[in-house]
């Protein structure tokens, strides 16, 4: 469900979109470390629509928002937002944050995003306009020996950016793909209820 907007209303406002083609435990755990870190009055999670980027054909975009809404709606300040998947047409960051930048005109708006993405960011649609209407939050995650590559912003944006501490979690939506096809177990990797809807739909299972 989408908030009615309050005006003139400076929240802090953090932004976290991706396919979540399924959402998992790291995803949830980035979610809850930039609410804590970013002091956020809330995050939105917006679930990817029609994606100009990606290679493959994502899930049907019903399933992907109905995993979204039970992995993330109990968590404290946490909205899942569906307006890429009602909007018609390739998704672009950037109408996001301009619709929400029109609807909270004073908030301060927050880009979350992994190393990868913010490293693609020039190749992105209006990516300098991205820039003026949010501050990037990459995440950064410590590998399994410990130590935490560092995301190089440019100088002349360096003032855009912020870091997020995350945990490591050898985890991702590819992996969970493929043991789900492999008929593997998956129900540490994501939430019950998410393991639970991907049975009862019968979803990433080969013919």
């Amino acid at each position: 469900m989408v908030l009615k907007p309050r005006q003139g209303d400076a929240k802090r406002i953090g932004v976290f979109g991706g396919a979540f083609d399924p959402p998992h435990a790291a995803h949830a755990a980035l979610v809850q470390a930039a609410v804590a870190q970013l002091q956020l009055d809330e995050l939105r999670v917006v679930p990817t629509g029609q994606a100009w980027h990606k290679a493959r054909a994502l899930s049907p975009a019903h399933h992907r928002l109905a995993m979204a809404q039970l992995a993330f709606s109990d968590l404290p300040r946490v909205v899942v937002d569906p307006r890429e998947i009602q909007r018609t047409g390739p998704t672009y960051t950037v109408d996001t944050l301009r619709e929400l930048k029109t609807l909270w005109p004073e908030a301060e708006l927050f880009l979350v995003m992994g190393e990868d993405q913010a490293r693609a960011l020039p190749t992105w649609h209006e990516w300098q306009e991205v820039l003026r209407l949010a501050i990037i939050c990459v995440a950064e995650r410590e590998d399994l020996t410990g130590a935490t590559p560092r995301f190089v912003a440019q100088k002349s944006h360096e003032s855009r950016f912020r870091r997020l501490q995350v945990p490591a979690m050898p985890v991702s939506a590819t992996d969970i793909r493929a043991r789900i096809a492999a008929h593997q177990c998956v129900h540490l990797l994501v939430f019950e209820p998410v393991a639970r809807y991907i049975d009862d739909h019968h979803l990433y299972q080969t013919p």
